[in-house]
């Protein structure tokens, strides 16, 4: 107790509202609006509502110093003798002792995570990291190192036995990360390590300073929704790049697969023949090296390379693009709300729309919007689906230009190709249905007979129920006062 009775200064957990209290009734309304007003997305957020997570995280605006759980963290360098504002106030608090106990440790490597007791601090423990410093250069080993700060903090915790961890803003301003980069790469490691392995914690608490409380408050929603609707408006504004089922960033082109055995049968039957033994060869790792990307380019151009190479290049082309798409921060283009999944056709095959009055041209980038595209639609292809595409009351800033599709197309896998079973045009002009024509007929193969032009809703509510597409209220509205009302749809509000 403090001399005198005085109240004392540190900050009792038990005390704090959790993140899922902290949702309240005008919240929720402005969930549910937001919810009526966007996409029912019909595939699953990688971090969906729980509510028993929720129950442990606290969003706290204050000193991570004064807090009492069983661990606080504290950011600092190499030597462990950082001067930032939370470390000298640990120290501040904690009293000569830390100081003194400090060069024991032998220093801290970035990404590590070294612990200490807490000394005169309400905390029992103080555990020390380092975070990365970020160069845009060295993106990709700041984001794992800065995973690995999160991701040891909770590992010492539970070895430790702790029940609560209250964490710091881990990436300084002295060290130049960029904060909201640096907030998604926290949220998202912490929830997957609470999913994963952390049964035994009982409270995480994020401990932010009044300029940092705004980007939590932002983000946290994404990777802690509070209730299902909440996933639901959130879900468009998650990153692509969302790291492996640890939170850790994955670099695709760094990946090394080697498979059990390479070069082997699993079947080691005598039976089987030469011929299948031979089948075996250049399956491994080893037999399938790539030959000189520059060199293959070069007899793309002279027409002189065979067509299996060309699709194996094309290949490697879009992964290219489609881990660009993966790593981007694309939510300006997502809340146009242009492009969604809705339900399924009267073939069971998944509809996505494309409102063409939300696509401003003229503003948007257009290679952003390229990557959005890839993004959203790569999951969707592996099977059959089908488009709607609403042109209603577009303008001439609306209308994408044929350069643009057709480079669109020409990147796009395979798989975009093949398992596009319709088209549907919905309130083409004449000049649309022209463009259409010229462009399905001499710029890309296989699009014309996919293509559907339809004048009205009923023709497109032949093909895919009224209660499986959603349909933007201008549209509905536009149909009904040039085609007449049509009684039977009850479509949900975009």
């Amino acid at each position: 107790m403090d001399p005198l009775g005085a109240r004392s200064q540190f900050v009792d957990i038990q005390t704090l509202p959790t993140w899922q209290q902290q949702l309240g009734d005008d919240r929720k309304e402005t969930l549910q609006d937001q919810n009526n007003s966007l996409l029912n997305q019909a595939f699953p957020s990688p971090f969906p509502f729980r509510q028993d997570i929720n129950r442990k995280i606290i969003l706290f605006t204050g000193d991570v110093a004064l807090l009492n759980c069983t661990a606080i963290t504290n950011t600092s360098n190499e030597s462990l003798n950082d001067k930032n504002p939370v470390s000298d106030h640990i120290h501040q608090l904690a009293g000569p002792e830390l100081r003194d106990e400090l060069p024991k440790l032998k220093g801290c490597r970035t990404g590590e995570a070294k612990l200490t007791k807490g000394f005169n601090l309400a905390a029992r423990f103080i555990i020390h990291t380092v975070g990365p410093k970020y160069k845009a250069k060295y993106r990709t080993a700041a984001e794992s190192s800065l995973f690995s700060c999160y991701r040891n903090i909770l590992q010492l915790a539970i070895e430790q036995s702790m029940s609560s961890v209250g964490f710091c803003v881990v990436s300084t301003t002295k060290r130049g990360y960029p904060l909201e980069d640096a907030t998604h790469i926290a949220f998202r490691t912490v929830r997957r390590f609470l999913e994963n392995h952390g049964n035994s914690i009982e409270t995480v608490v994020f401990a932010v300073s009044d300029t940092e409380e705004p980007v939590y408050k932002k983000l946290l929603p994404l990777y802690y929704p509070r209730s299902e609707e909440e996933e639901k408006v959130c879900l468009p504004l998650i990153p692509a790049d969302i790291g492996n089922s640890e939170g850790e960033p994955v670099v695709p082109e760094r990946q090394i697969r080697i498979a059990e055995k390479p070069g082997t049968l699993e079947d080691d039957s005598e039976e089987e023949s030469l011929e299948s033994d031979l089948g075996q060869v250049g399956n491994h790792a080893f037999a399938r090296m790539e030959g000189d990307v520059d060199k293959q380019r070069k007899l793309i151009l002279q027409g002189q390379m065979s067509e299996a190479a060309m699709q194996k290049q094309h290949q490697r082309n879009y992964n290219r693009w489609l881990c660009r798409a993966r790593a981007e921060d694309l939510s300006d283009i997502a809340a146009l709300k242009a492009l969604y999944q809705t339900g399924v056709d009267m073939c069971g095959r998944t509809v996505m729309v494309v409102v063409g009055r939300n696509i401003p041209v003229t503003l948007i980038d257009v290679e952003k919007a390229l990557l959005y595209f890839i993004h959203v639609m790569d999951h969707i292809t592996v099977k059959e689906y089908v488009v709607v595409y609403f042109h209603t009351l577009t303008g001439e800033h609306n209308h994408l230009n044929s350069d643009f599709l057709k480079n669109l197309y020409d990147i796009v896998d395979a798989k975009f190709k093949k398992n596009l079973k319709a088209f549907y045009f919905v309130h083409p002009t004449f000049r649309s249905k022209v463009s259409t024509w010229f462009f399905t007929t001499f710029s890309v193969s296989g699009m014309k007979d996919k293509v559907r032009y339809l004048d009205n809703l009923p023709q497109l509510f032949t093909w895919i129920k009224p209660e499986q597409i959603d349909i933007p209220p201008f549209v509905l509205e536009y149909d009904a006062r040039v085609n007449g009302p049509y009684h039977h749809s009850q479509s949900s509000s975009l």
